[in-house]
């Protein structure tokens, strides 16, 4: 294949750092381009489900990126699985959720996985996805879920030391799993400072992602 570009599509602006330093690291030949709609974030927090016309913009942001060119479209965003499920189930080239391939990783390295999440509005979404990986690669897995709701805002405001630490605090804390998944693009960047604190396991989901695209592209 020619140089791959990759369709990168974001519902906050604080996904957009992690993922650039994923690929710079793990496939700087790839080509990546970037489609940000960042009401997308606020809209979802105001339902309790993912709606019709969230749906629809999904749909539409995926079918953009086809005509973009794109060779693979990720979404970096967590919240937005089941619409994600449906623009994947009717393109023809991969369209992956953002912690799919994380979960995969996760779940190999045993049973008991934990998860920090910084984004109240994506937890619902993730544990049903990450039941439905479960149930095909590790049945009887469990996932204990430890929600930072303070780490967002502090991030959004430009602090990412204290965003870093809360992640990090809650993460030295977590124990009996065998693997800890920082639950959102945007905590990538408290990956070292948790590593720091804890000897479990740390795994973020866009280096996972970028592994996982870069082998469905090469198998092809």
């Amino acid at each position: 294949m020619a140089t791959p570009r990759i369709a990168l599509i974001h519902a906050t602006p604080v996904s957009l750092a992690p993922i650039a330093a994923s690929f710079r690291r793990l496939w700087p030949e790839a080509e990546t381009t970037n489609l940000l709609e960042d009401a997308l974030a606020t809209d979802r927090a105001k339902d309790a489900a993912l709606t019709p016309a969230i749906h629809d913009r999904i749909g539409a942001l995926a079918d953009y990126a086809v005509r973009l060119g794109a060779d693979a479209i990720l979404f970096t965003c967590s919240a937005f699985g089941p619409a994600i499920e449906a623009a994947n189930a009717r393109l023809a080239l991969p369209v992956l959720k953002p912690n799919e391939a994380m979960f995969e990783e996760a779940l190999a390295l045993g049973p008991r996985i934990g998860m920090i999440s910084t984004f109240a509005p994506s937890v619902a979404t993730m544990q049903a996805e990450f039941a439905e990986e479960a149930a095909r690669l590790r049945p009887g897995a469990t996932l204990t879920v430890t929600l930072v709701d303070h780490a967002m805002a502090a991030l959004r405001a430009g602090d990412a030391e204290t965003h870093n630490r809360l992640v990090s605090d809650a993460a030295a804390v977590m124990t009996g799993v065998d693997a800890i998944m920082l639950g959102q693009f945007s905590i990538a960047n408290a990956m070292e400072a948790c590593r720091a604190k804890t000897a479990i396991p740390v795994l973020s989901s866009p280096d996972a992602a970028v592994r996982k695209v870069r082998r469905l592209l090469q198998q092809q």
